[in-house]
């Protein structure tokens, strides 16, 4: 059964066997947007996603929103978003208007197939933590496509372990069976090519990025891969900005400058990877 938490009762839904954790103005959240994003759908997936994206506008960044209670169950919550967070409900919405479906549990199936490893929910670990597993992951489900070599980038491999190397950040990993799968995760990453643009190469090869790709800000950072990520949006000016639930604001906002000069400012930003939603 699906075990829905609302504050402190729970409702019980038959659809499926996550449990859910969503409070009562989340529930009205998801059900009222799925009425205000009805009819935004384009003929162009980008375009959709990006109108979609922007309903969102002013919505407070809030971290950590995930790591909730003892055990992982599958957070429904639009009230505050970080940067991933707000991709995977842009991205989850986005599904739903192109299958043409407008019912919660569809929206809570779609979060949970982009959200979790090969789209099941099977404890802390199967969430996808590093974005470019994130990529990678839902390319393979046929979600995205990684476009970043098409448009100009090239091969690198880092040692991805910040989470085992900063234990003490992530309270889940107190847990010895959440911390050995975590670390085998990033073995497994750690024997995997990503591509990436680099960031003084973005602004020649910005015109082969559309509205409704995903932008993922890759970093210099010791065992880390991405730091940000949001989605291109073209704007009046012709450009290609960040569409995101930022840091600096503290809100999701369209960034002033156009991504390339975005970027410029993003201490040990490196460059982007690039996927797009399919």
């Amino acid at each position: 059964m699906r075990t829905v938490s609302l504050l402190i009762f729970f409702v019980i839904h038959f659809a499926s066997a996550q449990q859910i954790t969503c409070s009562p103005a989340d529930q009205k959240a998801v059900k009222d947007k799925l009425t205000e994003i009805d009819g935004l759908q384009e003929d162009d997936f980008g375009k959709t996603l990006t109108a979609i994206g922007k309903t969102f506008l002013k919505t407070p960044y809030v971290a950590k929103t995930l790591e909730i209670g003892d055990t992982e169950t599958l957070v429904v919550n639009l009230q505050g978003l970080d940067c991933t967070t707000y991709v995977e409900n842009v991205l989850a919405f986005g599904k739903l208007i192109k299958q043409g479906k407008s019912d919660f549990d569809d929206f809570t199936d779609a979060l949970e197939t982009i959200r979790y490893k090969d789209g099941a929910l099977n404890g802390y670990a199967s969430r996808l933590h590093y974005f470019s597993e994130w990529i990678a992951n839902n390319e393979k489900k046929g979600i995205i496509k990684d476009i970043t070599s098409e448009i100009g980038g090239t091969e690198i491999k880092k040692d991805i372990n910040f989470m085992s190397t900063h234990r003490d950040l992530y309270p889940f990993l107190t847990d010895d069976t959440n911390f050995e799968k975590i670390k085998a995760s990033e073995n497994y990453l750690n024997n995997q090519s990503i591509c990436i643009l680099p960031q003084d190469q973005i602004a020649a090869n910005e015109h082969l990025i559309k509205s409704g790709d995903i932008i993922a800000l890759t970093t210099s950072i010791n065992g880390l891969d991405i730091t940000h990520t949001g989605f291109a949006t073209r704007e009046k000016d012709g450009r290609i900005h960040l569409l995101h639930a930022s840091t600096g604001s503290m809100e999701v906002e369209v960034s002033k400058k156009p991504l390339a000069e975005y970027l410029k400012s993003i201490k040990k930003n490196t460059g982007i990877m690039v996927a797009r939603p399919l």
